[in-house]
């Protein structure tokens, strides 16, 4: 996540500039950005909020918070009946923005990372969901989960999943203005949950530098040649 904040308003129809700080390696339970649509308490009116949550999403249900380790991802064919997804995608439907993820192919040994984004390198955003859990203290924490689907021809060739990216012309659908959707309001959205045409994106393979995620700097996204 290294766009310029002026672009990522425009694009996500934000009414604040976002405050942040250039990303290149965001690993699972870390802190993420995500948009989404807020009924304002004073106004009334919606509003489109920036704001960043941990990575893993953690059911309001759940006694252990470490289960969020395993809720990085939702697959988007089943997310609205499974009991850790299900509310979310009523209720807590997010945009995930990135400029672009990382998936791994094995060479031998060796992991071989590949980084995929649009042709054009802009901004994109990944359908997500997210919840709020409630600790024992009393302390609230937000988490989200990125939504997966079959993998377009570019990524079929080194991964069986890819994540949900959103063209911005279905930005609105997807979030709905935070509203909580009946059953099978949700299961009209489903359309939306694709795979991207591949033919617009690219991936190459980059430093397995990346692979430690203490690793972070703009070399994690440096193009090195593979043996693929």
């Amino acid at each position: 996540m290294h766009a310029q904040p002026e672009l990522l308003a425009e694009l996500f129809g934000l009414d604040a500039v976002p405050q942040l700080a250039p990303r290149y390696n965001i690993a699972p339970s870390q802190p993420i950005a995500i948009v989404r649509d807020e009924t304002q308490r004073e106004t009334g009116e919606v509003a489109r909020i920036w704001t960043h949550v941990l990575w893993g999403l953690i059911p309001s249900w759940a006694k252990d918070p470490t289960i969020g380790a395993r809720m990085i991802n939702a697959r988007a064919e089943t997310a609205a009946e499974k009991p850790s997804f299900r509310a979310a995608m009523r209720r807590r439907r997010c945009l995930v923005p990135t400029d672009g993820f990382f998936e791994w192919q094995r060479q031998g040994k060796q992991k071989q990372p590949f980084y995929a984004t649009l042709q054009d390198g802009g901004p994109m955003a990944f359908a997500g969901l997210w919840e709020t859990w409630m600790g024992p203290d009393g302390s609230a924490l937000e988490t989200c989960t990125v939504l997966t689907t079959e993998p377009n021809d570019l990524l079929a060739k080194i991964h069986n999943r890819m994540p949900v990216i959103l063209a911005p012309e279905d930005y609105g659908e997807w979030l709905r203005a935070g509203a909580e959707l009946t059953p099978r309001e949700v299961s009209e959205l489903q359309h939306l949950l694709r795979p991207y045409p591949a033919d617009a994106m690219k991936m190459v393979a980059v430093d397995p530098v990346v692979n430690n995620a203490r690793n972070e700097g703009p070399e994690c996204i440096l193009p090195v040649e593979s043996s693929e």
